[in-house]
């Protein structure tokens, strides 16, 4: 038997969510003298220093992710709907109802949603290319 098999990890490894030895002892450490660093951290921010403040500020408050956003887009049913909404959207960023990166996040969904039309139609005309011919064997597995 080869000494190392192809596709085999070699052992069981590290547990999940197992800390070494030395990262356990960091955190305990942590535990200790979080407090301490928390309440000097809180007085160097009173006292004005603007870094302290924007660490605590940064802790205190998550950042905003995404907002819900509203722009009138027409519906999409086929491919020829899709310029008309492109259109709009492209208007809504120029604007500035939108940002860039909302904008290119809806055009995104857009792709999508492109694509998914583009497959349905294929779907269909292989269907009626079947109806056609009939029945044609399966595809072989790959």
């Amino acid at each position: 038997m080869a000494k190392f098999e192809k596709n085999h990890a070699g052992g069981p490894g590290r547990p999940p969510g197992s800390r070494t030895a030395a990262n356990r002892a960091l955190d305990e450490l942590a535990r200790e003298g979080a407090a301490a660093v928390l309440k000097k951290q809180l007085e160097m921010a009173q006292a004005g220093d603007q870094r302290a403040a924007e660490l605590v500020l940064k802790r205190a408050w998550s950042q905003p992710r995404d907002r819900l956003v509203e722009v009138d887009l027409p519906p999409v049913a086929d491919a020829a709907d899709l310029a008309p909404a492109i259109d709009a959207l492209v208007s809504a960023v120029s604007t500035g109802r939108l940002t860039p990166e909302e904008g290119n996040a809806i055009s995104d969904m857009l792709d999508k949603q492109r694509r998914a039309v583009e497959l349905g139609l294929l779907e269909e005309r292989v269907r009626t290319l079947e109806a056609g011919f009939g029945r044609l064997p399966p595809l072989p597995e790959r």
